[in-house]
């Protein structure tokens, strides 16, 4: 029998060998100066929503497109400026995606986007870089179903280095915010489903 002592050892090798291995890293001097294009393949902005008061159910957009642009040595300076399809919005329902989508019964006002809903284009107004180098708000301005309003984002860096299946250079971000959907008229089944919408980001920018 191995002592567990020597079984943790093995573990904790394996993992660190399996982390050698990785092409990226939370390492901010992996950070190259530059232009980078959001990446469609792995940027996704995921929401959540409460259901009647019951549970919380969940839907992505995906096929992201945006560009970021970056100084590691003026991180104050950086800009983001992202467009979001939400006619691609999708959900664990083919039901419940398409409700998401269609229009009233009653006179035909979307319940929700719409059969036809433009993109949500969110650009950078100011970031304001954390004292621990990773982290970082960003504040902006979110343009959805006609309306611009402001929003903030809370970001934190999660990886650079080169892509091995693109030869890119590449840095990746996760992000949270929570809006009120109302204040960008989206109104469908309020209050039941709530107006609170939180939403989550993993965005990966490859370098032009």
């Amino acid at each position: 029998m191995f002592s567990r002592p020597l079984i943790a050892a093995v573990l904790l090798a394996g993992a660190t060998a399996l982390t050698a291995q990785l092409p990226g890293s939370a390492d901010p001097a992996r950070i190259t100066a530059g232009t980078y294009e959001a990446d469609p393949l792995h940027t996704l902005v995921g929401w959540r929503v409460n259901h009647l008061g019951f549970n919380d159910y969940f839907g992505l957009f995906g096929s992201i497109k945006g560009s970021l642009v970056i100084d590691p040595a003026n991180l104050a300076a950086a800009r983001v400026a992202v467009r979001i399809p939400i006619r691609k919005v999708t959900t664990a329902s083919e039901a419940l995606t398409g409700h998401m989508l269609r229009n009233s019964s009653q006179g035909g006002k979307p319940e929700f986007f719409g059969k036809a809903p433009a993109d949500a284009l969110f650009v950078s107004t100011a970031v304001k870089p954390g004292a621990d180098g990773k982290s970082a708000q960003i504040d902006g301005k979110l343009t959805m179903n006609g309306v611009t309003r402001p929003v903030i984002i809370a970001a934190t860096f999660t990886g650079a280095g080169r892509n091995p299946l693109s030869g890119k250079q590449t840095v990746g971000f996760h992000g949270m915010t929570t809006i009120k959907r109302s204040e960008w008229g989206v109104l469908g089944a309020l209050p039941v489903v709530s107006d609170s919408v939180e939403l989550t980001i993993t965005a990966a920018f490859e370098k032009t």
